[in-house]
């Protein structure tokens, strides 16, 4: 069965337009890759958990804070992988500065036997939407193309 994945995209009034939140995955695979690296804060849904209530829960795991208000449901997102990604958009102007993700643990060196912990989040930003398209997965480029376009018409 495909995984099914939920995250929030906040976004916030910035001098040019909206500015999207991005995360940058923690770990060492992930250092210095940049293009196509970033990602909407999400994971995945436990069973039988309410798609917007895992949304929010990974929101506040990967960044160490939550956000409310009005959340706008985008249309689901289908990646090459077969992972379905559920997406809602809300406005949130928030303080990065002290970014506290939840961390992972795997083996490195590879095939070193050590166990270390990296952060699943070493980094958030706001983007305009331009740079957020080239920084974004590939796989969630139609979620923020969709926000873009219902910014526009708001």
């Amino acid at each position: 069965m495909a995984e099914v994945s939920a995250g929030v995209l906040a976004w916030r009034r910035g001098v040019g337009g909206p500015e999207f939140l991005l995360v940058h995955p923690g770990g060492p695979f992930w250092r210095g890759k940049d293009e196509a690296a970033w990602s909407i804060p999400k994971g995945l849904v436990e069973p039988g958990e309410d798609r917007l209530e895992g949304a929010r829960r990974e929101f506040a795991e990967e960044l160490g804070q939550t956000v409310h208000g009005d959340f706008v449901e985008l249309a689901a997102c289908r990646t090459s992988s077969g992972k379905t990604i559920h997406a809602w958009l809300i406005e949130a102007d928030l303080d990065l500065t002290h970014l506290r993700s939840n961390l992972f643990r795997m083996e490195w060196p590879p095939r070193s036997g050590r166990l270390e912990s990296f952060p699943e989040v070493d980094r958030a930003e706001y983007f305009d939407p331009e740079t957020a398209l080239w920084r974004l997965h590939k796989g969630q480029r139609p979620i923020l193309a969709e926000a873009i376009a219902r910014l526009a018409e708001a």
